[in-house]
């Protein structure tokens, strides 16, 4: 039976070689943005290279400020001090890194401008990360001790300085009219690391900016690395008692005087959701899934509705066709049967498709350097999105077609 099914179902994809087009290009198109979007936003929240402890790891980056009488409120980036006075205070962390948020500068080598990213760090930060050194190592503790003026770079700064491939480490590079020596070179990774991607990396103590002054808000976040991921709740529960001891500072500004403060040590995608809301309290997980699941249903919606009139379209051009079936004795059961596989057929056809022009597109994505390093990849769980969603559009494109389909009188079918 089924086979019979498939039969006649290849055979109307062949004679009906423009809706079958159509409904094809519409399918794969859907699910090749539908695949990359999803291998993208993978690679946004996931962990990857250099962040492979991403999934284990705490971030504190984000400290907010309310003045409840006067209905104000202001946040922003937590200060070195916080982290030495309140973040270093944890027992519990395996180990806590300080690194700046990125800003951006211009050098000049070999007689060309080149704009680069940099950043400050401690020693630590290169424990809590999983740079691969092409050539040097990391500055340490001593280093920072010793007050010295040395910069890691990644593989796109050294290409440029040196030419690619050839050795850096040792040689003195020029920053802002200050003479720095090149330690260890790292290959680059991508815009997308929002706290660990950069051109330069400068130990703090070559910081322009008084970092021993002691604030609330300055340019700094935290990574808190633990011992084990059984010991993130000990850490946010460790922290929110700090937290809660932290005294509010005036900000000498008359018209906003905060007497709450919220600042969490969040997972990384907390840590973004936590600003959607706005009052410091939620952490904004559900309020940014309920977003996301509402833009993913309109995006399967919409398709869905275009392959259901298509579908109509087509089926209403072969009214003749089911009249005369209809005659001959075929039943609504059987009719709807077929435009059903022949529905899903197409989906599925559709899906194998996308699959392939999907991997073209995230192929040229990670060579076309339109994001530097970026490294989408496909993989088992975006391939089962796409299969799923490409059966999901066979139902609900073909099932409400084929009842309709079911309905037709013979004599009115014929008349068409």
């Amino acid at each position: 039976m089924l086979l019979n099914y498939l039969k006649i179902t290849l055979a109307v994809l062949q004679r009906r070689k423009f809706f079958t087009f159509i409904s094809l290009f519409g399918i794969s198109l859907t699910l090749t943005i539908l695949v990359v979007a999803t291998a993208f936003i993978d690679h946004l929240i996931a962990a990857g290279y250099p962040e492979i402890n991403r999934d284990r790891s705490l971030y504190i980056w984000n400290i907010k400020q309310k003045d409840t009488k006067n209905q104000g409120q202001s946040s922003g980036p937590i200060s070195f001090s916080f982290i030495n006075t309140y973040v270093r205070s944890l027992k519990t962390p395996a180990k806590i890194a300080a690194v700046s948020m990125p800003s951006t500068i211009n050098i000049y080598l070999n007689n060309h401008k080149l704009n680069v990213r940099y950043r400050h760090t401690d020693s630590n930060f290169w424990d809590v990360t999983s740079f691969d050194f092409l050539e040097g190592k990391n500055y340490t503790e001593q280093n920072i001790a010793n007050n010295d003026y040395v910069v890691v770079i990644n593989d796109y700064v050294r290409d440029e300085y040196v030419g690619k491939g050839q050795p850096a480490v040792g040689k003195m590079i020029e920053i802002d009219n200050v003479n720095y020596r090149i330690i260890g070179v790292v290959r680059g990774c991508p815009i997308t690391r929002i706290h660990v991607s950069s051109d330069l990396y400068f130990p703090y103590n070559t910081s322009k900016a008084d970092l021993k002054k002691v604030e609330l808000r300055g340019n700094f976040a935290a990574i808190i690395l633990p011992d084990a991921p059984s010991d993130i709740p000990k850490i946010q529960t460790e922290f929110n008692v700090v937290a809660s001891k932290i005294k509010v500072t005036e900000t000498g500004d008359k018209w906003f005087r905060p007497d709450k403060l919220y600042v969490s040590a969040d997972s990384y995608i907390t840590s973004f959701t936590r600003q959607f809301k706005g009052d410091g309290e939620s952490d904004g997980l559900g309020y940014f899934f309920t977003i996301v699941l509402g833009i993913a249903l309109l995006f399967m919606s919409l398709p869905a509705i275009n392959l259901v009139n298509i579908n109509m379209s087509r089926i209403m051009e072969r009214a003749s066709e089911i009249g005369i079936r209809k005659a001959f004795g075929a039943s609504s059961k059987t009719l709807v049967m077929q435009f059903v596989i022949e529905n899903i057929i197409l989906t599925l056809i559709g899906g194998v498709i996308a699959v392939f022009l999907s991997l073209g597109v995230i192929y040229y994505l990670n060579n076309s350097n339109l994001i530097a390093y970026i490294d989408l990849s496909f993989n088992w769980k975006v391939f089962s999105i796409a299969i799923f969603v490409s059966l999901l559009f066979g139902l609900l494109s073909g099932v409400y077609p084929a009842w309709r389909m079911s309905k037709l009188q013979v004599v009115e079918a014929l008349k068409n």
